[in-house]
């Protein structure tokens, strides 16, 4: 038994894992591991209650387009206390679908539209928006190369999405896109932050090649539990890995 553990919540993880984003619950658990920290993962899914103040780390993947209306209106019933858990700073990572459904809405490739439960204030329309000037009809695929303005630090990852998606008020990216595309292909942003929440297209997934943001999203989940241990410093100690 360790000392310490922290308690991962994966929303819908059975609906939306499409490409793999448990992984980035495995690349947590790996550095937790590292620093004597236990992880307890518990899946969320339809007609599940999500207490905020039960989880330590939350985990909000991707899935298909049908995946996603499903999940969207029972994802109304959890809003408040997904509300209540951000805005009480807890540490988030939204990966696509699950980035897109915390906005205010989102347009398949179809054109329906779907509502988010807002929790966050940007939006998703599609590559078929007759507004945007720029890559209509394209889906926006490939390697994808940021840089994150607040820490200097370079991300790499796999985009695959028809949605564009544009921020908000008290929204910034995650990143400046340096090659790829990014959360619309036309303003240079990837992802998004907002508190300790961080939302990214990236598949692949985001923590299992980008260990520094695995640590730092760790570290912040581990400092509102703990907050009298340095986990920056006990994180710094321990090797990056790309998985």
């Amino acid at each position: 038994m360790t000392d310490y553990n922290i308690s991962v919540a994966h929303l819908y993880g059975n609906l939306m894992n499409t490409y793999g984003d448990y992984g980035n619950i495995i690349a947590l658990t790996y550095y937790a591991k590292q620093i004597g920290v236990s992880v307890n993962y518990q899946l969320v899914s339809l007609g599940d209650h999500f207490d905020n103040e039960n989880f330590d780390f939350v985990l909000f993947g991707g899935g298909q387009d049908y995946e996603e209306t499903i999940v969207a209106k029972d994802l109304k019933n959890k809003a408040q206390q997904i509300k209540q858990y951000i805005e009480n700073d807890g540490p988030l990572l939204a990966v696509c679908g699950g980035f897109q459904l915390l906005g205010h809405y989102m347009v398949m490739a179809n054109g329906q539209k779907v509502d988010g439960i807002g929790v966050m204030d940007h939006y998703t329309t599609n590559m078929h928006d007759q507004k945007l000037t720029v890559l209509n009809d394209k889906r926006l695929t490939g390697n994808i190369v940021i840089k994150n303005n607040d820490t200097d630090e370079t991300y790499h990852g796999f985009e695959n999405h028809q949605g564009r998606t544009f921020l908000g008020a008290g929204e910034r990216a995650l990143g400046t896109v340096v090659s790829g595309n990014g959360n619309n292909g036309m303003d240079k942003t990837e992802g998004v932050i907002y508190r300790n929440v961080y939302g990214s297209y990236f598949h692949g997934p985001i923590f299992t090649r980008n260990g520094n943001l695995a640590k730092r999203v760790l570290a912040t989940a581990l400092s509102r539990k703990y907050p009298e241990i340095d986990w920056t410093d006990k994180l710094n100690q321990i090797e990056t890995e790309t998985f």
